[in-house]
């Protein structure tokens, strides 16, 4: 079996490592107990924790021991990495709820099975300490010029930064000291965001307990314009059904650019190598039926096999057949919704982010409604174009939408 560093490294997960030849070595010789952390600071994981499971579930599959650490601790406090403000701070009755929300779906990439794998609260220890305690001897071992050197907190110092979100590289570095003390936990994973993070747990290890402890950051999952990927005119693209419906995420999937489809197969599916490479070097209307694939292989590890079949098939009847699918995104209009301004409705549902949008859309001929252009900014729905009892709106080429009446 291949090293899993290298599988890792050959699918484009690692960006930063504390010392590769020893991490490599390490996975190689041992079956270790490593981590990644959870904030819960939404009551759902999104797409950039997607990748973080991936990597996890890559590692577990070569025999080595995932720990998920949620963060019912420093979930009071909030990571100021990648912020320009200070986090909402979060009640104990909504980190409570929104730990039990990422149990269940890690639950879908990690196998928790005759401990497999550990879902570990770093509530248990960090609601327990002992301030004074904590600044004598934890504090001592860091230096507060070099935390102000960590971008997380450079790139906030000129904005504001509160003592709160300061003692967060403190709060996450405790963490890997108690997890190793616990459970032997000899690796830290987590977003190329953490970098510093992590490299305060590895070197609080080495200071308080003079063992060698290691670190591995996995690259961000970016566009190849080097934007965040999974922001969509809604938002996140969360992992919820409940808040990205299987058709949306099977959808966004579909429609990523050309240039990211091998990047996307090779971090965010099981495919061979070979058919990833396979895949990406397809051109013009062939990388459509990679990017098909795609959709597929990611809406199932999310979402499960019998809602990516729907999702795929649900596409299909909307851009390729009949026009309209009961999986389709659905909205149900009030009785003076069924005659109000089309770019009211728009709005309202989140088609469009304003009637300023609306407008230009239908200027560029991008709207339309049960296959007619819009041409009219001020057109109404009339009872008419329910026949059947629902129509369908697009929007642009890709988004197709059903409005149904209530």
């Amino acid at each position: 079996m291949a090293n899993v560093f290298d599988t890792l490294k050959e699918r484009g997960f690692i960006a930063q490592c504390t010392n590769e030849e020893e991490v490599r070595d390490l996975l190689e010789k041992e079956k270790i107990t490593f981590y990644i952390g959870f904030d819960p600071t939404a009551d759902s994981l999104h797409v950039g924790h997607f990748l973080a499971l991936m990597g996890m579930s890559h590692l577990q599959r070569a025999g080595h021991r995932p720990i998920c650490l949620v963060g019912g601790g420093t979930g009071t406090v909030g990571d100021p990495s990648g912020r320009t403000d200070m986090r909402k701070v979060l009640t104990d009755e909504d980190i409570i709820y929104n730990c039990n929300q990422f149990k269940k779906q890690i639950s879908r990439f990690i196998d928790f099975n005759d401990g497999k794998a550990l879902m570990v609260d770093n509530g248990d220890w960090l609601r327990k300490l002992n301030y004074v305690e904590l600044l004598r001897d934890v504090g001592s071992h860091f230096s507060v010029n070099r935390m102000l050197s960590a971008e997380a907190y450079k790139s906030r110092w000129e904005r504001g930064l509160t003592f709160l979100e300061f003692n967060y590289m403190v709060m996450q570095a405790y963490d890997f000291r108690e997890l190793n003390h616990r459970y032997d936990c000899k690796l830290q994973l987590g977003g190329d965001d953490q970098w510093s993070n992590i490299i305060a747990g590895v070197e609080l290890v080495r200071r308080t307990d003079s063992k060698s402890v290691y670190g591995l950051t996995f690259s961000l999952l970016t566009k190849s314009d080097g934007q965040k990927m999974g922001k969509t005119a809604g938002g996140a693209l969360w992992l919820d059904p409940e808040k990205t419906s299987p058709y949306e995420f099977y959808q966004y999937w579909r429609n990523v650019d050309d240039t990211d489809v091998e990047k996307c197969l090779a971090l965010l599916t099981f495919l061979p190598m070979a058919e990833v490479r396979r895949l990406g070097s397809l051109k013009d209307a062939a990388i459509n039926e990679a990017k098909s694939v795609l959709a597929y292989e990611v809406t199932k590890l999310v979402h499960g096999e019998e809602e990516a079949a729907k999702a795929k098939a649900a596409a299909e009847a909307v851009f390729g057949g009949s026009g309209e699918s009961a999986d389709m995104p659905s909205f149900t209009l009030t009785a003076d919704e069924l005659t109000a301004p089309v770019i009211d409705v728009l709005v309202k549902y989140g088609i469009v982010a304003s009637k300023g949008e609306a407008r230009r859309l239908i200027a560029q001929n991008g709207i339309t409604l049960n296959g007619e252009k819009l041409t009219d900014d001020a057109v109404k729905l009339a009872e008419s174009d329910f026949s059947g009892g629902s129509a369908v709106i697009r929007k642009g080429k890709k988004k197709a939408y059903r409005l149904v009446k209530e």
